[in-house]
């Protein structure tokens, strides 16, 4: 199947892509990951993408789905992909059904806003050696330090309370109108995001449902 996963940042998106791609032996497909292959691979597609991306422009929508579509010609796509970070808006989506791109599922995680700061407001990450933290779910039994090596735990620039509202604003703003989109293509599935375990067992059900 050729899946897409939508949800706003904090939903879960990363974290369950990863599971289903291996429960289902699927690539996950990271459009960021895919220009930068692509171009390093001098491949027609990844070479106009590699000529934006050296002038620090935004590839057009048309390149990008072009490179995905060399992607998705390879043999480890014979059952299937799984898109991750596209399309992020109706103008994406609307190109890659134009081109010929077939999405088969797309699955929204949904998340209330409150819940969504929550989540990330409260992660603590210790920058020397990667370890994650969370004050309400899975706090620090040192506190303000890292349980693992003892320094100081920090709050990302990206998930302080003032940067989430405005990510969560461009969500709604500009992808969560591919619901709609989809929705109006019969191929939307929404899940409630409620612990990691619950969701993928949500996941899982609704793909062999569709199948």
């Amino acid at each position: 199947m050729n899946l897409i996963f939508l949800g706003a940042p904090g939903a879960g998106k990363g974290t369950q892509a990863a599971i289903v791609s291996e429960k289902l032996g699927i690539p996950t497909i990271s459009t960021g990951n895919l220009l930068r292959a692509a171009a390093a691979a001098g491949t027609k597609a990844g070479l106009e993408a590699k000529s934006y991306m050296d002038k620090g422009a935004l590839v057009p929508d048309e390149t990008v789905v072009g490179v995905l579509k060399d992607r998705i010609a390879e043999p480890d796509c014979e059952k299937g992909f799984l898109l991750d970070g596209f399309p992020r808006n109706t103008a994406q989506a609307q190109v890659l059904e134009d081109l010929g791109v077939k999405i088969d599922l797309v699955i929204s995680l949904e998340v209330e806003d409150e819940e969504i700061m929550e989540r990330m407001s409260g992660r603590r990450v210790c920058l020397k050696c990667g370890a994650t933290f969370h004050v309400k779910n899975a706090p620090s039994t040192k506190g303000d330090l890292c349980d693992k090596c003892g320094d100081p735990l920090v709050i990302r620039a990206d998930d302080k309370p003032e940067t989430v509202a405005d990510r969560l604003k461009v969500y709604h703003e500009t992808t969560e109108p591919l619901k709609l989109f989809y929705g109006e293509r019969d191929v939307l599935s929404e899940i409630k995001s409620t612990g990691i375990e619950r969701t993928t067992t949500m996941i899982l059900a609704v793909i062999e449902g569709w199948k």
